[in-house]
């Protein structure tokens, strides 16, 4: 059966979370919450754990079980929950799942093979087998400045035909791809874009709204600039916009989620802590990132 009607749910904006650490390294629980309970009440739509701005590469497979965990029990809005589940190896990705509890678990994030550099029958295969072996819907995620590989329109819209596989956060940021996607996908088929600036024109040409890192720090005020363009208000979301464009840049000069968690950080939430190899902001972004968050009022966003 093809569930991919049910999945509106996925409309709007889903933020993909933060891993807070203590000053061990140790994950930070109670800062966790923190954040889940800020987006909640920001109103976004969902949540995407264990995403590239969750620091999954540098989170054990014990850990994540814990987040996912954590997360289903305090979860104060009910929010669907999108978890990441991928790698370059198929078989690892496959069997890996039987591990997993998917109890609350709405759909997974599985981001193209990396590193491997597959061609085009390798990556549809590899998702093939992925999509069988999920008990929930499968959302690709084509980022190719990481992977190395960029998954055109058409092997995302050849995938899209398998009844598993609902959607494709998709952040290659090349708009004539979003438009191939958008006019060679199947109707149902989410797309959603992977890139917090660009939301808005692919919202334009047919997207159903963004996978966030700028919403873990300004949830309402992000999804309400989401929400005005998915009603066709695109006058308003470019208006509201214009409050991001000076610190989306600094949110990935020094890799993410390093930027983002400084904002929080300021902000009071949670530490800035990050995993080797990735390193804490330095003082120079630090200190640009608090002219740009004084200058363009964002912190009075958070109220």
């Amino acid at each position: 059966m093809d569930t991919r009607s049910q999945y509106g749910k996925f409309h709007g904006v889903g933020v993909a979370i933060v891993t807070p650490f203590n000053a061990d390294y140790s994950i930070d629980f109670d800062g966790f919450g923190r954040i889940v309970r800020h987006i909640a009440d920001g109103g976004v739509r969902y949540i995407v754990l264990q995403g590239t701005t969750g620091e999954s590469p540098t989170v054990t497979k014990q850990e994540k079980a814990q987040l996912l965990q954590y997360l289903k029990e305090n979860n104060p809005k009910n929010l669907p929950i999108v978890y990441g589940v991928g790698g370059n190896v198929t078989a690892d990705v496959v069997s890996g799942m039987k591990d997993i509890d998917f109890e609350g678990v709405d759909a997974i994030l599985s981001v193209c093979p990396y590193y491997n550099k597959p061609g085009k029958r390798g990556v549809i295969e590899h998702f093939t087998r992925v999509a069988d072996a999920s008990p929930v819907p499968v959302i690709l995620y084509n980022i190719p400045f990481r992977t190395g590989i960029n998954m055109s329109a058409e092997t995302i819209c050849e995938l899209a035909q398998h009844p598993n596989i609902i959607g494709v956060k998709e952040a290659s940021c090349v708009i004539e791809q979003c438009m191939e996607i958008a006019r060679d996908k199947p109707d149902d088929f989410l797309l959603i874009s992977g890139d917090d600036v660009q939301a808005l024109p692919i919202i334009s040409i047919g997207g159903v709204g963004v996978m966030s890192v700028i919403a873990n720090a300004f949830p309402a005020k992000f999804t309400g600039l989401i929400e005005a363009a998915l009603q066709g208000d695109f006058a308003f979301a470019r208006k509201e916009l214009g409050h991001f464009l000076r610190i989306d840049p600094l949110l990935y000069e020094e890799g993410n989620p390093v930027g983002v968690k400084n904002i929080l950080e300021i902000m009071g939430f949670i530490s800035a802590e990050v995993r080797l190899p990735l390193m804490k902001a330095s003082d120079d972004l630090s200190e640009r990132q608090r002219a740009v968050l004084q200058r363009d009022n964002l912190l009075e966003l958070v109220a």
